[in-house]
């Protein structure tokens, strides 16, 4: 490609090393696509006839059947794509595997395709498509988790559990108050990958190298081929420009954070030490040497997997945060863990709904365990203070009947009434109703309290959210189809 400057080839050993496409080449259908949509905007410039631009446009949908027949391979997966790699070392990137195989294509009509362009935009653009289809893909799965999670917690329904902070018992609430507090999260975690998107859909082509293509390209041709909003305001930061992956990764290990708690909890709940659940056999494994081990090991997995998570993002931004304006080919290294966050993110995720789903939980366990430890000490002390006393009065009072159920063996509600009012005169026959497991869960009657009503409440607020957002989805996917029909996107991802 560079062929006219140098005297010497290239060393065997560096032109192995230095290679990309063995790991690019999953960018084919994003290199189609974004082919396309330049051949459009230089159409418009004069640069193709109309003959060409329809024999260029042609030649471009035959790139990927005509590699997938090399790779005697239906579809554009992780196997075919390997094998496509693996068929053509002359390739050094993605650029140039298009570029030669439409070439077999179209002959020299193909070399026109460069004009106007160049691999630092190129790159630019493949990899904010790729980011964009993954940001998709990982908008779906998270709103199939929350309906999965939103689903379990009504099937739990009125189903109790004792809440921890520093991991002793504090208080207790609904198991349904537990799960939507993990769709919370999910909620900010689809927010944060939305907003990435938004700012992620500019069009880098028409940048050039460095300054800015060096035709009179009607850039907006290209962005709009591509479904982009527009294009990139300046052509340095265009094509140097990595925001985007950073910002996907950093989104995908916060997320990877609230689902490895999520597993770190159903671990624990699942020991026989707490057995507040069952975890689902098919998604466990067992021991090569102990009979009667069931290990979670999904759970395991994927505490595991959101440390990958994290390595990648750091990985990312390792690399960015000392080059000087504009491309570098350390860029290049800053491909691979985006391709693996993303592939890391998918496996999680498509494995989560059903596994939440397949949950079981023991309400019987969970609630022998809320109704024990004093979890109704603070539906005790709010009880006082609707006597009038003041809370750290009724805090030191409800302590005190603590102290003496400690001494004694017994929970609150087991405690003589004349025992109470040694305490306080405050104390009369109506505490025992105000402490009891649904007056405890109840009291807590404020929005995003485990009061009964409240989490009803919430449960039904988390599923409109949930169709609210699934139209969103459905507005992306009918212009991701739009995209299809114009520029040949029509495989947006290898798995």
């Amino acid at each position: 490609m560079w062929s006219g400057r140098f005297r010497e080839p290239l060393d065997p050993g560096f032109e192995s090393w230095q290679r990309s496409f063995p790991f690019d080449v999953r960018l084919l259908p994003q290199e189609v696509a974004a082919s396309k949509a330049h051949a459009r905007a230089i159409a418009a410039a004069g640069i193709l006839t109309d003959a060409e631009l329809v024999k260029m446009l042609d030649g471009l949908d035959g790139v990927i059947p005509a590699a997938l027949e090399e790779a005697k391979s239906a579809k554009l997966d992780a196997a075919s794509a390997a094998a496509i790699a693996a068929l053509h070392p002359e390739a050094e990137d993605i650029h140039h595997f298009v570029e030669l195989t439409l070439t077999k294509q179209i002959g020299d009509l193909a070399l026109k395709l460069h004009t106007g362009r160049s691999r630092n935009e190129q790159i630019a653009t493949d990899m904010r498509l790729f980011v964009r289809d993954a940001i998709d893909e990982t908008l779906a799965g998270l709103l199939a988790w929350r309906e999965a999670l939103i689903a379990t917690a009504k099937a739990a329904g009125d189903a109790v559990m004792p809440s921890y902070t520093h991991l002793q018992r504090a208080e207790p609430v609904l198991v349904a108050h537990w799960l939507l507090a993990y769709v919370s999260m999910l909620e900010r975690d689809f927010s944060r990958l939305k907003d990435c998107r938004v700012r992620l859909n500019f069009c880098p082509l028409g940048s050039g190298a460095i300054a800015g293509a060096t035709l009179k390209l009607d850039r907006h041709i290209a962005a709009s081929a591509l479904n982009f909003d527009g294009p990139t305001p300046n052509s340095m930061d265009a094509t140097s420009d990595r925001d985007f992956a950073l910002e996907f990764m950093q989104n995908l290990a916060v997320l990877g954070l609230h689902i490895s708690r999520f597993a770190e909890e159903l671990t624990l709940h699942s020991t026989a030490e707490f057995g507040f659940l069952d975890l689902p056999e098919r998604f466990s494994t067992g021991s090569s040497a102990m009979p009667q081990k069931k290990n979670p090991d999904l759970t395991e997995l994927i505490r595991g997997k959101a440390g990958r998570l994290q390595g990648a993002a750091i990985t990312l931004a390792t690399i960015v945060k000392g080059l000087p304006l504009a491309y570098n080919k350390d860029l290049q290294e800053g491909q691979e863990p985006v391709f693996d966050a993303a592939d890391t993110i998918s496996g999680m995720l498509r494995l989560l709904p059903e596994f939440t789903g397949a949950l079981r939980f023991r309400a019987d366990v969970m609630k022998a365990a809320a109704e024990k430890g004093y979890l109704n000490a603070m539906a005790a002390a709010t009880y006082l203070t609707h006597k009038g006393v003041p809370f750290r009065k009724a805090h030191e009072k409800i302590g005190q009947a603590v102290r003496l159920g400690l001494e004694t063996g017994r929970e609150l509600n087991e405690l003589t009434l004349d025992e109470l009012r040694g305490f306080g005169e405050e104390f009369a026959a109506d505490f025992f109703d105000a402490i009891t497991l649904e007056a405890t869960l109840d009291c807590h009657d404020v929005i995003g309290g485990t009061a009964r009503a409240q989490v009803k409440d919430a449960l039904e607020g988390a599923s409109q959210r949930i169709a609210t957002d699934r139209a969103l989805l459905a507005s992306l996917y009918s212009k991701k189809a739009g995209d299809s029909a114009n520029v040949g996107l029509e495989q947006t991802a290898i798995v």
